[in-house]
Formats: structure tokens, sequence, C-alpha cells
């Protein structure tokens, strides 16, 4: 994985939102939105990135985690808008939680023997 490819990938989907959330500029469909509204599609395309991996699908699959990644990178632009966080703040949460619950790897806690530990 190319650290760099992947953060330049990120910023041009996150500038990509701006764009068609843009109050004169942008699309009249993403303007009108709301967390509401778009709900359902996020839970929509979660059950469609399940349905590629049970095909065994990798361009769907690839093709699916884009749409679950727009998803959550719509809700936190929506977030920003009435200034509740931003999609950093999304991404700096969920790598906190993840680093707490895996104090064997980022601490001093104890190495579990087996993958259900």
């Amino acid at each position: 994985m190319r650290t760099a490819d992947s953060a330049e990938a990120l910023t041009a989907l996150l500038e990509l939102m701006v764009r068609l959330r843009d109050p004169e500029q942008g699309c009249p469909w993403d303007r009108a939105q709301d967390f509401h509204s778009i709900a359902s599609y996020t839970i929509e395309e979660a059950y469609e990135v399940r349905d590629a991996i049970e095909r065994t699908d990798a361009g769907q699959l690839r093709e699916e985690l884009g749409d679950l990644l727009f998803q959550v990178v719509f809700h936190a632009r929506l977030a920003e808008e009435r200034g509740w966080f931003d999609f950093a703040a999304v991404a700096r949460s969920i790598h906190a939680k993840l680093v707490r619950r895996h104090p064997h790897v980022f601490g001093a806690g104890p190495r579990p023997v087996g993958a259900l530990e």
C-alpha cells in the first residue's frame, strides 16, 4: 500500500464532495440531501459490499467499497457543514479506538495466542 497514493486519492474524494455540495456551483441533488435522505443508501451500499464478498468478485468489491466510502465522506461533509465534526475527526476517532482495542499491538498488553482471543 502506498500511503501517499491513498492520501492523494482520499483528498481528491473529499474535494469532490465539497464541490458537489457547493451552494452555488454544486449538484442540486447532492445539495438537497441530508442525513435522513441518504441513510438508506449507506445501508444499501454495506449490503452490496457483503454481496461482492460472498461472490468473491474483487472488481465489484472495489466498486462497492468506493460507494460505501463515498457515503462516509457524504455524512462527514454534512456534519462539517453543521459544525459538528469533519472527516479528519472521523478518521482520528476510529484510529484511537483501534489503538485502544489492540494493546497487544500498540502497547504493552499481552499478545493473544490465537485469532479468536
